[in-house]
């Protein structure tokens, strides 16, 4: 499974890089006339999309009929059964759910309606954001982030980290410092909810991923224990600034409501909202 969303992602880029330099302007006007007919084709369907997510963002914004589920898991299921036409989800999500050897293999994946970035949320203005971007290129420039990467098949997603000695230390002396709170409560409590392959649970319940992984190592970073807490993806920001946890860390697609909303890290995955259907 995880060498096959490897090769997915490197064929969808390659593709993308044959399209880029070899299509003329005819062929250009011909790939948007094709578009555009199946956006149209597209519109009378039902697409499960995940409350407050980039896919649920996707559909509206190509005027889709929507059924809005808790989660992209949920989503998946809707079309499983049936009760939804299609479902928006993540491209990486995709690669881990759906397709032969997984848990949904009647079911692939067809048009990328968006290309985009992961990063993680903090509260805004906090101090815990640019503590986790020094991680990030400590653990890139040092490998650990692509070896952590490659267990779950989504290295080819990796975007490149910034070096090390382009970052600022962190000033953890103020009196807001979230870092300082985190620190001295002992804990880095993690919103996240269930998605393949960046946060879910192994065969003994524990919270394993790309995301998981990632987070452990800045919780071991700031001395403390990393605790995972499933959270309404539609009430990031609520539970964000309420300390119900203390970062938002799940696959969270950096689109301009969530960086207005939060203190954002550097990009670390690239990825794209994709359209889910019963295969033929």
């Amino acid at each position: 499974m995880k060498k096959r969303l490897a090769l997915m992602l490197a064929l969808s880029m390659t593709a993308a890089a044959v399209l880029t330099g070899c299509g003329g302007a005819a062929e250009d006007a011909a790939q948007a006339e094709a578009g555009a007919e199946s956006t149209e084709a597209s519109a009378d369907l039902v697409y499960a999309v995940e409350a407050g997510s980039a896919g649920e963002q996707a559909a509206n914004d190509n005027g889709f009929q929507t059924n809005v589920v808790a989660s992209q898991a949920d989503a998946l299921m809707e079309v499983a059964s049936g009760t939804s036409d299609a479902a928006i989800i993540d491209l990486l999500m995709a690669g881990a759910m759906i397709g032969e050897g997984t848990s949904y293999p009647d079911l692939q994946h067809t048009t990328e309606l968006t290309t985009e970035e992961y990063g993680v949320g903090c509260r805004k203005g906090s101090d815990l954001a640019e503590y986790i971007n020094i991680v990030f290129a400590d653990t890139y420039e040092h490998g650990v982030m692509k070896q952590t990467a490659t267990t779950y098949g989504v290295q080819e997603a990796l975007v490149e980290q910034p070096a090390l000695g382009q970052l600022a230390e962190v000033d953890t002396s103020a009196a807001d410092s979230d870092v300082a709170y985190i620190q001295g409560k002992g804990t880095l409590i993690v919103g996240i909810t269930d998605f393949a392959p960046m946060d879910y649970k192994d065969e003994s319940g524990e919270w394993i991923g790309f995301d998981a992984d990632m987070a452990r190592i800045v919780a071991e970073k700031l001395g403390v224990e990393a605790q995972f807490v499933e959270i309404d993806w539609d009430n990031k920001v609520m539970e964000l600034d309420s300390k119900n946890i203390d970062v938002v860390w799940n696959g969270m697609t950096l689109t301009p409501e969530v960086t207005s909303a939060m203190e954002c890290t550097n990009p670390y995955c690239n990825n794209a909202q994709v359209i889910v259907v019963p295969a033929e």
